[in-house]
């Protein structure tokens, strides 16, 4: 055996919980497997969230539209401004707006219809209906520590934008599908939520927490996953392992710590069982930590009839985005990486696993940064920011939401900086991916707290 002490074996407990998402609520999570499949649709909610803080003013530009134009943006930004010849153009209606020029693939699919963009999202506690309202407001009326990587991570992702939430809305919505009629997920043999690159809050739930899988995922990491914290389930090793995490020493924080490593160990055992025959054959770019990561998503996907998993969300990471300097080095290059994935990605829903009208892609960010530069190439902290929304059932080629006045100082700056005051809010945008993927009416102020302060709960990107 591997395991030389209890020390070593809770440190090993503990790295498994970690690694592969087995915690207490897993054991909640399993005793469900007896019930019946519902036999509902697949669908699938991918978030990909740009870490860091995107800049959302040098991703969607406006060239000609009814309100702002070219002239104002280049005005505002400076020397962060994109020469308007090598903008990606794309219409809404009548108005034009451009892409940044790194992101050619998504380009066109907004222009097949299959990305939408979402203008001006942002953490809020409820709208503000002008710049006077947002200055009069106290600070019980916005979100806590605004300009916060940590607070405003934290709240993205718990919807709790005046507090520490304990649980995030992917994981709460896991939660209604197992409890809502139709019950969702209730035969399943893994979590009905995944993290490729870690996740924080979004992922938990009260009855569900995230398996953990590392990208990229292939018939060689398979070992790796189903090893934990030293611990190889071998055909030498597997019936001692079983045989001391069966054993009932009376030591509750030890049993528990039993508990969770063998969860753990079935659910590798199960993913690293499927995944090696039945890999994905459409081509991700390499060298692209993105891709890595969509292409592991595509490969869960693949068995999820296997699993038994009817609903399933999962959760990526980009980072880089705190563009305090060098922007125009940084960026682009991290915008051409989420294009080209997203492009990978939704050619291996469409065109290879048949499943691109039952899953949507999102982006997300803690926040957007300020119109007006800082320094001769950066940008800082701000609030709202523009946001994309892929999948076969998105109503794409539109920008919904309202398109900011790129004025400084002007009616959607909450200073004169361009710190833009958000006209969407993240619970809008999250309710009308939650209400595509099931959750009732009803159902949608448990997952989000503070929805009820918005007329429009719905925003229509989804068919």
């Amino acid at each position: 055996m591997f395991i030389r002490s209890r020390r070593d074996f809770l440190r090993a407990t503990i790295r498994s919980a970690a690694a592969i998402g087995a915690g207490g609520a897993m054991g909640k999570f399993g005793a469900m497997n007896a019930l019946a499949q519902s036999g509902a649709p697949y669908q699938a909610l991918v978030c990909i969230f740009l870490a860091g803080g995107n800049d959302g003013h040098n991703t969607v530009v406006p060239i000609a539209t009814a309100k702002q134009n070219y002239s104002l943006y280049s005005q505002a930004r400076g020397g962060l401004t994109i020469p308007q010849g090598s903008l990606l153009s794309i219409p809404d209606g009548s108005d034009t707006y451009g892409l940044n020029p790194s992101m050619p693939e998504i380009a066109n699919l907004y222009k097949s219809k299959k990305v939408a963009i979402l203008a001006n999202v942002g953490m809020l506690v409820k709208p503000f209906a002008s710049r006077a309202a947002y200055q009069a407001a106290t600070s019980s009326m916005l979100p806590s520590q605004l300009f916060s990587h940590s607070d405003q991570s934290g709240q993205w992702q718990t919807a709790i934008p005046t507090g520490l939430g304990s649980s995030g809305w992917g994981g709460r919505i896991a939660d209604v599908l197992q409890t809502q009629s139709p019950a969702q997920n209730t035969g399943a043999k893994f979590p009905p939520i995944a993290s490729i690159t870690g996740c924080g809050q979004f992922c938990t739930g009260a009855n569900n927490l995230p398996a953990s899988i590392p990208p990229p995922y292939s018939a060689g990491q398979a070992t790796s996953m189903a090893t934990l914290g030293g611990l190889v389930p071998n055909s030498n090793t597997s019936a001692e392992m079983q045989q001391l995490l069966t054993f009932d020493n009376g030591l509750l924080l030890v049993q528990a710590g039993n508990n969770a490593l063998s969860n753990g160990n079935n659910y590798a055992k199960t993913i690293t069982g499927l995944l090696p025959t039945n890999k994905i054959t459409t081509a991700f770019p390499a060298n692209n930590p993105l891709a890595s990561q969509l292409l592991t998503v595509a490969n869960v996907m693949s068995v999820q009839s296997q699993l038994g998993i009817t609903r399933q969300i999962f959760f990526c990471t980009l980072g880089g985005f705190d563009t305090h300097s060098q922007q125009n080095e940084t960026q682009p290059g991290l915008l051409q990486q989420l294009s080209q994935a997203m492009n990978a990605f939704y050619n291996c829903i469409s065109q290879e696993l048949n499943v691109a009208n039952n899953v949507v892609a999102f982006t997300a960010s803690e926040f957007g940064r300020t119109l007006s530069p800082s320094g001769n190439d950066g940008s800082d902290h701000a609030w709202g920011s523009h946001h994309f929304i892929m999948g076969g059932g998105v109503v794409g080629g539109k920008l919904y939401g309202s398109y900011p006045s790129l004025t400084l100082g002007g009616p959607d700056d909450a200073n004169t900086r361009g710190t833009l005051i958000p006209s969407t809010g993240v619970d809008q945008y999250g309710a009308t991916l939650a209400n595509w993927f099931g959750v009732s009416a009803g159902n949608l102020a448990t997952v989000f707290p503070n929805i009820g302060n918005y007329q429009t709960q719905n925003l229509g990107f989804l068919g």
